[in-house]
């Protein structure tokens, strides 16, 4: 459809009197972006979801458009002032506790890895893991579990598994018959991408 037909379309079907081809090409792209009234009157004028005209949502605000959700639904929601969460969106800067980044993810449905990414503790996360395979891994459970809002019980495997996987690099590498600076190179490198094995090993995420 050409940008007339589909602004033609918002404005007929929709009540958006205000759009314009303009909008549609600024749109198409990416030199704009519609507000999410927009995006639901774009969608339905294209007929199709609103998550088809963004693809793999990345930002709290596109995780937000895809969901058709309005700003203030989201922030009571999660408990947040509209204007805070709004500076939030703009500034891609996550500013919620734990309670409220629980509830972000229930109210736009994110799956752990994109909690992560949207909350930007991707940092948080990696040291977590680098000392549950450095020591017990059982005793970082609980902390790694409340930063993703996931349950303890589909944690234990993956953090076995990475434990016993850098115990073996680590042990290869302090042999005296078996150690070598390749092993040690190896070790690093695990923990280098520790996030990466991590949700490998989380098929939910």
């Amino acid at each position: 459809m050409a940008p007339g037909h589909v602004a033609y379309g918002m404005r007929a079907s929709y009540g958006m009197s205000h759009i314009t081809p303009d909008h549609i090409t600024a749109w198409e792209r990416g030199t704009a972006l519609p507000s999410s009234t927009e995006l639901t009157a774009l969608a339905g004028a294209l007929w199709c979801a609103p998550n088809q005209l963004i693809g793999a949502p990345r930002t709290l605000r596109e995780h937000r458009l895809a969901r058709g959700l309005a700003v203030e639904d989201v922030a009571r929601g999660i408990g947040l002032d509209v204007g805070a969460y709004q500076q939030m969106e703009a500034t891609g800067q996550w500013g919620g506790n734990n309670r409220q980044s629980a509830a972000l993810a229930s109210v736009l449905a994110l799956a752990p890895r994109d909690l992560i990414s949207v909350t930007g503790r991707e940092d948080d996360l990696a040291q977590l893991l680098r000392d549950a395979v450095g020591t017990r891994w059982q005793a970082h459970v609980r902390a790694i579990a409340k930063l993703l809002s996931m349950e303890r019980r589909d944690l234990d495997g993956a953090l076995r598994e990475m434990h016993q996987e850098y115990q073996t690099l680590m042990a290869a590498t302090l042999s005296r018959a078996g150690g070598s600076i390749a092993s040690g190179e190896a070790g690093q490198r695990y923990l280098d991408d520790i996030v990466d094995h991590f949700w490998q090993r989380i098929p939910s995420a």
